[in-house]
């Protein structure tokens, strides 16, 4: 990829989840997606010989495909948790087609390059194997972004990217096609998370990692100006009626599969042998062409 097309300082994020791990690393969103990993799983009737865990900060993996994989990789971004071995998202190290799973939880969302790392996930399938994979989208802590900006706007008379441009739901299955996946599936949910005050989501965020490493953020320290304003905005515009703020994490699901010929595949256009207005029950009006050629 060209620097101009860079958004994210992949080795600051790098540093900063290590030094998260090594801290009191807040484990909710990612147990709450393993959570929902473990129920999707469970409408997949077979089990996996190989599969890898991508880039999931923490090993909430391994106890959902237990049982369900015969052996299990996990490769982390990061060292400072068990894995079978350090590796980055954006240069998978696995051979093409020799996966059966493979899995990435609110990781994914971290790249630069999310369709080359699509295309290396697939390449790493065997055929009909499955991806699933859950990342931050564009909802995702909206409340901070609008109150962020407004107090930059008013403390420092302009603004800079603070946070992440998280991926758009409607482009993320024209990516899974892009990559080769087939039947693939797409959906979302809001996850919301309370605080006492902005202060609380400050904190929690700096303890995952994920404080701004985006490329053109501003490179001098935040003002305790800008972030007491920016509190209080996110407290006068957000805040429910007992007074605690929400946080809004929208959590993205994808999954596809690497083509097999035993698979679905859509019926062609006209190939149909039963007619709709039979499966209805009505008689079937035929269209009349008029000379002008309009029906």
């Amino acid at each position: 990829m060209s620097d101009q097309s860079l958004v994210f300082d992949r080795a600051l994020g790098r540093s900063r989840l290590k030094r998260a791990l090594a801290g009191d690393y807040p484990d909710f969103l990612l147990q709450r997606a393993a959570d929902d990993l473990e129920d999707r799983l469970g409408a997949v009737l077979r089990e996996f010989a190989v599969a890898a865990d991508l880039g999931t900060a923490l090993p909430v993996v391994a106890p959902i495909l237990a049982g369900r994989a015969g052996r299990l990789l996990r490769m982390a971004e990061a060292a400072g948790t068990p894995a079978d071995l350090v590796g980055d998202l954006e240069s998978l190290p696995f051979a093409a087609s020799s996966l059966d799973l493979a899995v990435s939880l609110l990781a994914l969302h971290g790249v630069n390059d999310l369709p080359g790392a699509l295309i290396q996930i697939k390449r790493a399938l065997r055929p009909d194997g499955l991806f699933m994979g859950c990342l931050l989208g564009g909802r995702s802590l909206q409340e901070l972004r609008q109150a962020l900006l407004e107090a930059e706007s008013e403390t420092m008379g302009g603004v800079s990217p603070r946070v992440a441009p998280f991926a758009d739901l409607r482009d993320l299955g024209g990516l899974l096609q892009r990559a080769g996946f087939a039947l693939p599936v797409i959906d979302s949910e809001l996850v919301t998370v309370r605080y006492r005050d902005a202060f609380g989501l400050f904190r929690d965020l700096r303890a995952m990692g994920w404080a701004n490493a985006l490329i053109a953020r501003r490179k001098t320290p935040s003002r305790r100006e800008t972030l007491l304003r920016a509190a209080a905005i996110y407290a006068e515009r957000f805040a429910d009626p007992d007074g605690r703020l929400p946080a809004t994490f929208e959590f993205v699901w994808v999954s596809g599969w690497a083509p097999h010929e035993s698979q679905q595949k859509p019926l062609k256009p006209g190939s149909a042998k039963a007619r709709l207005a039979d499966a209805l029950g009505v008689p079937e009006i035929k269209a009349v062409e008029t000379p002008g050629g309009a029906e």
